[in-house]
């Protein structure tokens, strides 16, 4: 099928506008497909347009009361013209669309899962960017829309949940009622055997789902993501003076979801992995907790007013990743919220930013839908809330949210673009924000600040990418540190590409940006790297500390730094460093970048594994710190007797439970170890034969020897398989210390990954790209066997785009080992 392009929209929506969608659903045709009839009325100005839909079989279409041919649908476009009067479409239409449509497995359309623990069936619909027509004929275009009811025949013992509320009819008959007007895009249909659980806040009724399975889990948890819910609804509705709009909130972990979660207004969805059934770190409850916020942040931003088309992706995006870090902070118990976006979610975009998929966070209108796929990354997310969080620093609480709020009530239950969201803070009292949008939203690309130490003081430096010109001022916060870690600071704009700054050089340690106000990359100058070993540890504020760290991790991946320089400062630091937030951002960093493929493992994991080990029997018993230290341990030692105690219960470190998940770690490493082997991993799947322990075990088998090859297999040709289990092939493929055994699997990837663009949709498509290209394989021939896939276009956009960002990152591997051996 074609993937709508912008003018195409602009036409269509200049010659539609949709009254309604009346869908009924029965989803008791069997396990491989449902049916689906869409009534739909719209008003034409055009006699000609399409509707969109992907079918098993187009059944019957009616147009006005008259058959129209299901032959004519072309490549998922549904042509319509006007038949009764001969000269086109009448002003106002009845379409009627009947379908058999086809369940997915890959997280896309009407998603249809078999829990593994229970043979319990659980569908649930995703329409983001081209999936809605996998499940009901609709005009998919952000920019068309219109309310919704929906009918739905299913088991009896199912329940029905949608973006109205649903009611029970009769035996295996719900009826969801109608909504407020939607985009296409966040429409969603959710039925099975949920767990659902109720409550309400401030006359808001609420609810919370999850498989049977996870029911003992979600009940467990159940206060915690009420209170998390309560809080933001009080602060949202005290920081826009406008009341949550559609009804209802339920919120529904569902299985095989490909990204965390998505905004659907009244029933939102999220991965079910965030049901905790072991025990989590606190960073990861605060990351939930995040997540939690920031879909709800798109009530307001992306679902009340949404973009007209996909490259204002940011105004959703970007806007409720800052809420989301902002109201979690403000609002809710959980804690270190913008640590986490210092640490993790600025360092994923500021990866994204440096490869040569780089692009504006307000892009132009070119991309097709299906491109615009591929913009969902770091810099539409985090780059963007960054570039909102000095912005709304800048202009000042007041004046920002006035702007977001009038933009809010001009647009309701509509869309709108970049420049009205400008003029609305414009009108608000903000002042050049033209040039503001055009150097921070309109230019791709980072600068480098650096501080020089002066007789006099410091001497701020700022560089501008060559190739991606920009005059964009930074507004931050120069930090100064002495030996014992004590601090001062003064607030600068940096508008010019060099200002000196009255501040005391001769302190130990010297951060530009300390407080992570900025986008940029920051230099530290040799001196402060000189000191850090020692002073690092002292730095009580995580935020500088990630900022340091981020610095750190981009001047390595620049070849600017030796990672062996890198390593040192990590193992000093590493007895010292209390976040959970910061050791997990780093091991994740060891894992993917400094150990496996800028340094050889050895002798430097032994290092950290030792270094982790002597901070394990420091740390507090039952800690967060300890989860996440020992989660280090597992995935570094080769101390095989070590890991098999603790999985027989031995020699367990006090206040350490080794409970599900931590046991399949444990597992994991001793296939990587050689150890384990396929009976091993089927006795530990025989203990745990739940739907999370047969994605478990496919990671675990994937990684072994004698694995391999039926687990490329999977990844490559099979279309059945769900996403979780897909991603976790993936994911336990590759390890460095396989690089003989995997070697003959690195051409096989540039041969083989094509096909997946055949047999998979969506999200799936680049996601499995990013987790089975070969980034362990740092070599000049692996760069050019990609360069050759890169560059044909008969290749799926979303597998050259995600293999093009792969290469980048192993072009620069290549350039650390160069330069440092």
């Amino acid at each position: 099928m074609p993937a709508l392009i912008v003018e195409e929209a602009r036409t269509r929506a200049a010659a539609v506008d949709v009254r309604s969608y009346a869908i009924a659903f029965d989803l008791t045709l069997g396990d491989e497909v449902f049916g689906a009839v869409s009534t739909i009325r719209f008003a034409a100005s055009a006699d000609r347009t399409f509707v969109d839909v992907k079918p098993q079989e187009l059944t019957t279409v009616t147009l006005n009361g008259t058959s129209v041919d299901p032959a004519g649908l072309d490549d998922g476009r549904l042509w319509l013209d006007g038949l009764r009067t001969g000269d086109g479409l009448e002003a106002e239409n009845e379409l009627v669309v009947e379908a058999v449509m086809k369940y997915s497995a890959d997280g896309e359309g009407l998603q249809r899962t078999v829990d593994a623990g229970d043979g319990l069936v659980y569908l649930y619909g995703m329409s983001s960017l081209e999936s809605a027509p996998r499940y009901f004929a609709c005009f998919d275009q952000p920019d068309l829309k219109a309310p919704y009811t929906m009918t739905v025949t299913c088991p009896d013992e199912w329940i029905v949940l949608g973006n109205g509320p649903a009611s029970k009819t009769g035996p295996g008959q719900w009826s969801i009622a109608e909504t407020k007007p939607l985009s296409t895009y966040f429409v969603t249909l959710v039925a099975g055997p949920y767990h659902l659980i109720r409550a309400e806040h401030d006359g808001i009724p609420l609810g919370l789902a999850c498989r049977q399975s996870l029911k003992e889990h979600l009940e467990r948890d159940k206060d915690d993501l009420f209170t998390v819910t309560a809080q933001a609804f009080d602060e949202y509705h005290r920081l826009f003076g406008y009341r949550y709009p559609f009804g209802e909130y339920h919120q529904v972990f569902v299985p095989d979801f490909n990204l965390g979660a998505m905004e659907n207004p009244g029933c939102v969805t999220f991965a079910d992995s965030m049901v905790f059934r072991s025990t989590v770190t606190d960073a990861e409850r605060s990351t939930r907790a995040r997540v939690v916020v920031h879909e709800m942040a798109h009530m307001w931003f992306g679902d009340t007013v949404t973009m007209k088309w996909w490259n204002d992706l940011w105004l959703n995006e970007s806007f409720a990743e800052y809420m989301a870090h902002r109201v979690s902070h403000d609002a809710t118990d959980h804690q270190g919220h913008w640590t986490d976006f210092a640490f993790v979610r600025k360092w994923w975009g500021m990866q994204a930013d440096q490869r040569s998929s780089t692009h504006p966070v307000a892009a132009d209108a070119i991309k097709d839908a299906r491109a615009s796929l591929d913009d969902f990354d770091g810099i539409s997310y985090a780059k963007g809330a960054a570039v909102l969080k000095q912005l709304a620093a800048y202009l000042g609480d007041e004046v920002f949210l006035k702007g977001v709020n009038a933009h809010i009530d001009a647009h309701e239950f509509g869309n709108a673009d970049l420049y009205e969201f400008i003029g609305k803070l414009t009108e608000a009292g903000a002042q050049e924000l033209p040039n503001w949008s055009e150097q921070w939203l309109r230019t791709a690309g980072m600068d480098t600040i650096s501080a020089e130490r002066t007789e006099t003081g410091l001497r701020l430096h700022r560089k501008t990418p060559a190739d991606r010109p920009a005059d964009r001022p930074h507004k931050l916060t120069v930090a100064g540190y002495d030996e014992s870690g004590r601090g001062t600071s003064v607030p600068v704009l940096l508008d010019q590409d060099v200002v000196d700054v009255d501040f005391d050089s001769t302190l130990a340690v010297i951060v530009p940006d300390a407080a992570d106000d900025t986008w940029a990359k920051i230099r530290l100058d040799a001196t402060s790297l000189a000191n850090l070993p020692a002073v690092l540890p002292k730095l009580a504020d995580g935020t500088t500390r990630a900022v340091i760290w981020n610095s750190i991790r981009d001047a390595t991946a620049d070849a600017e730094l030796d990672p062996r320089q890198a390593l040192a400062i990590l193992l000093e630091a590493l007895p010292y460093e209390d976040s959970d937030i910061a050791v997990g951002s780093l091991l994740r960093w060891l894992d993917d970048r400094l150990l496996t493929t800028y340094l050889s493992q050895e002798p430097y994991r032994g290092q950290v594994a030792a270094a982790l080990t002597a901070r394990l029997a420091q740390t507090p018993p039952g800690s967060s710190l300890q989860l996440a230290i020992t989660r280090g341990v597992i995935s570094t030692t080769d101390d095989a007797k070590l890991l098999q105690a603790w999985l027989d219960g031995s020699d367990v470190p006090d206040g350490l439970q080794v409970d599900t998940d931590l046991r399949w770690s444990l597992v994991l490493r001793l296939v990587r170890l050689g150890v384990y082997g396929k009976a091993e991993v089927e006795a530990e799947l025989a203990k745990d034969r739940s739907t999370e322990g047969v994605t478990q075990a496919a990671r675990c088998l994937a990684a072994s020897a004698d694995g391999k090859e039926a687990a490329w297999q999977r990844i490559m040709t099979d279309a059945t398989i769900g996403v979780n289990e897909l991603f976790a092939t993936c994911e336990g493929f590759w390890h460095p210390a396989q690089a003989e055994l995997t070697a003959p699997y690195v051409e096989r990837y540039f041969a083989e990954i094509a096909r997946t663009g055949e047999i998979r949709s969506g999200m799936a498509v680049a996601m499995t790209v990013s987790r089975i290209f070969p980034r362990y394989a740092v070599d000049e021939r692996v760069i050019e066997l990609a360069e050759t896939l890169i560059a044909d276009d008969t290749v799926a956009p979303s597998i050259r785009r995600m293999s093009a960002d792969q290469t980048d990152d192993l072009r620069r591997a290549i350039a650390v080992r160069r330069t440092f051996g």
